[in-house]
């Protein structure tokens, strides 16, 4: 078997190291998913999620993947028939052109070079020329470290009068400043196992008016992703179907360790490890590494990097690195050979980026 490693050595993009003491929350005996128990602990996680997600909306919590939640975000907003104007830029905002597709819908697929991102202006010419019942679009693209400008494209959106913006921010909410409410956005989601560091299998999300209006008059958006019947269920602190209890136990005991922290620290202490990656970087390039960052400056996430090898051969430094007790992760889809990804998110610190950083040193000098 494989030997597990140390706490603080794992920095896969996803799912990301649980601290110990979140883990240990799970141990708990099961209650009934019906009930005032499971209402208090709904009641205490809609308290601990609103400031994550910068909302006063209802948050949405869902027993899936946050890929459950993409699904859902199609079938509620795009009627069948339907089309989106879907913003790729890398493998998981394909990803949701993809579903688009498998949802009988049709995907307008807008690609630009992957680590790239879309411009705002050109997205207000594409909206006026075509008709889209949405836009689609990953807040950061966790295949490639780039970070979409979400308030400038919420803006646009917000001057459509028949698109809703779905936005996958399953590696920005929790470490990337996100205002959903002030940028008026009509779904946002994200996975428990990202920037919140959480174990995988919880997915949440919060619907605008707007959203919720749309879904309703679909009548074969499905029973288990119909967020008409999900909002309104959390509202009254319950789940349509059975939740993942323990799951939950460990959301709620995270909820209270992020607001120790508050929001605001969280997003900072995000962006205080990139820019200890970034100079590391260059560090390297000093040393005559020839590293790079594939996401464009100025549109880079908080929560990872996708790092540049000239003339390929990464595969070989994340082996390497696995082999002195440290997660890295592999280049993603058509970048597996030439870049790897560093994912400093969740309770990650910039000590403990540190020591992963000099380990990297070691491999690649």
């Amino acid at each position: 078997m494989t030997q597990t490693p140390e706490f603080g050595r794992f920095f896969l993009p996803g799912p990301t190291e649980v601290h110990p003491d979140v883990l240990e929350a799970q141990a708990r005996p099961m209650i009934g998913h019906r009930g005032q128990a499971i209402e208090d602990l709904l009641g205490r996680i809609q308290e601990g999620l609103e400031p994550v997600f910068q909302t006063t909306r209802p948050v949405i919590v869902s027993t899936s993947s946050a890929t459950g939640l993409m699904e859902a975000a199609v079938r509620n907003a795009v009627p069948p028939g339907g089309k989106t104007l879907s913003l790729v830029n890398g493998s998981f905002s394909e990803r949701f052109s993809e579903i688009v597709e498998m949802c009988g819908r049709t995907a307008d697929v807008w690609e630009v070079p992957w680590g790239g991102v879309h411009p705002p202006g050109e997205l207000a010419d594409r909206l006026q020329r075509g008709e889209y019942d949405a836009v689609t679009l990953s807040q950061s693209e966790t295949s490639t470290g780039a970070l979409q400008d979400l308030q400038a494209i919420a803006s646009v959106v917000a001057d459509d009068p028949s698109a809703l913006l779905l936005v996958d921010s399953v590696t920005g909410i929790g470490g990337v400043k996100t205002m959903t409410d002030e940028w008026a956005i009509d779904f946002i989601l994200t996975g428990s196992q990202k920037a919140l560091a959480l174990p995988p299998g919880l997915a949440f999300g919060v619907a605008s008016h707007a959203m919720l209006d749309r879904g309703r008059s679909i009548a074969d958006r499905g029973w288990y992703f119909d967020l008409d019947q999900l909002h309104d269920q959390i509202q009254e602190r319950q789940t349509p179907a059975t939740p993942a209890v323990s799951l939950l136990y460990a959301l709620h005991y995270q909820l209270s360790r992020i607001a120790e922290e508050g929001i605001e620290g969280r997003w900072a202490r995000h962006l205080a490890m990139q820019e200890r990656t970034f100079h590391w970087i260059d560090e390297m390039g000093g040393n005559g590494v020839d590293l790079g960052v594939l996401a464009a400056e100025g549109h880079r996430s908080p929560t990872v990097t996708c790092v540049t090898i000239p003339g390929g051969g990464s595969p070989a430094v994340v082996k390497e690195m696995s082999s002195r007790g440290w997660v890295i992760g592999d280049g993603y889809g058509k970048l597996k050979n030439s870049t790897f990804r560093i994912g400093h998110m969740g309770d990650h610190t910039v000590e403990e980026l540190d020591e992963l950083l000099d380990e990297l040193s070691e491999v690649l000098g």
